[in-house]
């Protein structure tokens, strides 16, 4: 039976002290780990289209410059491709960092820079190389907080933008936060979607449109990492042990 694992990372740096941003130090030995174990990497479509054996799908919300800066040449050494999760309305200005909540507190500090986000220009290079570019929405909202109205605009916007900016369909998304529920999932579906990735503390039943995937943070050292990644762990946090807070 195919295993599939769904990563999900934001930044890489070595300073920058945010949850969300892990070290490539920590990065490239997260991906040594997996090779060693089996693991084939695969964009998100492919690995849940056609999943085969033990494959991973190293997954990006932000589109964070420093992925392509510091991720893809450790990807690039272990033969990875990934897939970044865009948020649409923030890419025509990438000399501007990004900013919504959770991330800007860092506004006007020493890690400003860390929040810069990549290029169109960027992304169309890592689409050619494989890499697969998904919507992250537009703006970047909980999108269950939203009306229905906004809700359509965010989802169909965002994917219609990365289809005429890239060239090429953009059949995913990860919501924003991993903020769902079946209203959000009926809207991603009716929006264009194949699939969209999650982020929730229990490993749901896995769907298409509500896929599971694993966060990893700075905090993941190691130990916690292969722990996170194991087949038996991802089963325990799928059960009812496991708490949903």
């Amino acid at each position: 039976m195919a295993d599939v694992l769904v990563l999900c990372y934001h930044a890489l740096s070595e300073r920058f002290p945010a949850p969300l941003s892990v070290t490539p130090t920590a990065f490239e030995r997260q991906l040594q780990l997996l090779a060693r174990a089996g693991y084939r990497g695969a964009t998100f479509s492919d690995a849940l289209r056609a999943p085969s054996g033990r494959t991973v799908a190293v997954t990006f919300d932000d589109a964070f410059l420093s992925v392509l800066q510091l991720g893809k040449p450790l990807l690039d050494a272990v033969g990875f491709p990934a897939t970044v999760y865009a948020p649409t309305a923030y890419l025509d200005a990438p000399d501007r960092p990004l900013k919504w909540d959770g991330i800007d507190q860092w506004h006007g500090g020493e890690h400003e820079s860390e929040l810069l986000p990549m290029s169109w220009d960027q992304l169309g290079g890592l689409a050619e190389a494989g890499w697969e570019i998904g919507s992250h929405t537009c703006t970047h909202p909980h999108l269950t907080r939203v009306d229905d109205e906004a809700l359509r605009e965010e989802l169909v916007r965002s994917r219609e933008e990365v289809e005429l900016r890239l060239g090429r369909p953009c059949p995913t998304l990860a919501y924003p936060y991993g903020d769902y529920d079946e209203r959000v999932v009926a809207a991603a579906g009716a929006a264009g979607y194949a699939a969209a990735g999650t982020l929730p503390a229990r490993l749901h039943a896995e769907r298409p449109l509500a896929w599971p995937r694993v966060g990893v943070y700075r905090a993941d050292d190691e130990r916690r990492f292969r722990l996170k990644v194991s087949r038996a762990m991802r089963r325990l946090r799928g059960s009812r042990l496991w708490p949903t807070g």
